[in-house]
């Protein structure tokens, strides 16, 4: 007899009309070839070129349960009570990690890309700011290596001091707890000394 809590599995991912496919050919595969032996790779190719091979009227079958599958799956999300890990909040007193050489670089040539292309979005400047980055010789890009490294150095020390200080809170919030508890402890044996 289980007193506990009753465990509620996660609900299974819904997958794509590919997959929908490839699990239907699979299964009219072994119907017809039952004693056939191919591997991982062969397979995969095989239903490739089936899958590529088929109608559109026939893709829209599976794209149809592709599309049943994903309602289900978030109809099953949206009652599934289990747990969702939740990210831990950062302390806005931690130091923040500091930027690398690429990053530094980036930042010096974003405002001239953004000038020279101005209907770039955000990604096209920095992909463009990632081939000038693999287009720079070493020797020019030792400067941003240094100036990243003295910012690395100066994010360990901090967090060197950042450490010390959380530890020593909470040191502190630890022993007012305690000094709280005894104190707690304390009047309850006071008052139990005047009633007697």
């Amino acid at each position: 007899m289980n007193m506990g809590k009753e465990i509620q599995l996660k609900p299974k991912v819904n997958v794509s009309s590919y997959i929908h496919f490839l699990l239907n050919y699979r299964s009219k595969f072994k119907e017809q070839q039952p004693n056939a032996c191919v591997g991982f790779k062969e397979f995969s190719r095989r239903c490739s070129e089936q899958w590529r091979a088929i109608s559109k009227h026939e893709k829209a079958k599976y794209e149809a349960l592709a599309k049943l599958d994903k309602a289900r799956y978030q109809e099953e999300m949206m009652n599934y009570g289990g747990r969702r890990k939740k990210r831990r909040k950062r302390d806005p007193r931690a130091p923040r990690r500091p930027p690398s050489s690429f990053l530094l670089f980036c930042h010096d040539h974003y405002a001239q890309l953004k000038r020279e292309n101005p209907n770039w979005s955000v990604v096209q400047v920095a992909k463009a700011s990632g081939k000038m980055w693999s287009a720079t010789t070493d020797i020019d890009k030792q400067p941003y290596e240094q100036r990243a490294a003295l910012l690395r150095a100066k994010y360990h020390e901090d967090l060197g001091v950042y450490r010390t200080q959380f530890s020593a809170r909470k040191k502190g919030l630890q022993g007012s707890a305690k000094n709280q508890r005894r104190g707690f402890e304390q009047t309850e044996s006071d008052t139990a000394d005047e009633s007697n």
